[in-house]
């Protein structure tokens, strides 16, 4: 007899937590591993190893993943993209989390009816070779100033969702926002993941000053600008 949906979804976070904690007793201590179960975004950390890197627990929301995480833009394409059940990889980007250098890779997981419930992450702190390289750099002529490593990440969901939308709409002029400036801010807040989250279109609505059916509008219109 065919597996339900969540039957086998449930068989494959199986899988995905035993191979998480067999990797986990090798990986260095630089090396954090974790496993989102998308259906359950407010709680979405359901295997972790090395979370000291980020500070993150099982029950931690998929919102304090690292600052410009092309995760979530892996589960947009995986949403409205990409046809099928494959999976869909994002390999070897980076990513900055409490102040580390972090090279991330994802992989979204969908099940047979092609919707994304599960995402494996991997994160690597390349925090003391980016010191190592600063150092190097001090021995060179006056150059560029070193960027500064972002700020420490809320963990509670609505100072989250509350700091994804501020930066978005700094980002996109805050003030006066035409419609342009507003469907970039809903641009930023969706690549950051906002709109999984329940609740997050209302949030969005009302910090932009619309109806949450105008932010419906500008995530459609988005998807259809698109190549």
């Amino acid at each position: 007899m065919p597996l339900s949906l969540v039957e086998e979804r449930q068989l494959t976070l199986t899988v995905l937590k035993a191979a998480i904690q067999a990797l986990g007793s090798v990986a260095p201590g630089n090396l954090e591993i974790l496993l989102h179960d998308l259906v359950h975004p407010e709680q979405s950390v359901v295997a972790i190893v090395n979370g000291h890197l980020s500070g993150r627990t099982v029950g931690s929301p998929i919102l304090a993943a690292p600052e410009q995480d092309q995760g979530f833009k892996a589960l947009m394409q995986a949403t409205a993209e990409q046809q099928g059940c494959d999976p869909v990889v994002l390999p070897d980007y980076p990513t900055y989390l409490k102040g580390r250098s972090l090279r991330s890779a994802t992989a979204i997981f969908r099940d047979s009816s092609g919707h994304p419930f599960a995402s494996l992450c991997v994160n690597t702190d390349v925090t003391g070779l980016d010191a190592a390289m600063r150092f190097l750099q001090q021995l060179q002529p006056l150059g560029a100033t070193p960027a500064q490593s972002p700020a420490d990440e809320p963990a509670d969901m609505a100072l989250l969702m509350s700091e994804i939308i501020q930066d978005s709409l700094q980002r996109s002029g805050q003030g006066r926002m035409n419609k342009q400036a507003k469907v970039e801010a809903v641009r930023v807040m969706q690549e950051r993941g906002l709109f999984i989250v329940k609740g997050g279109v209302e949030k969005a609505a009302e910090a932009l000053g619309v109806t949450r059916y105008t932010v419906y509008n500008y995530l459609e219109q988005l998807r259809g600008a698109k190549p």
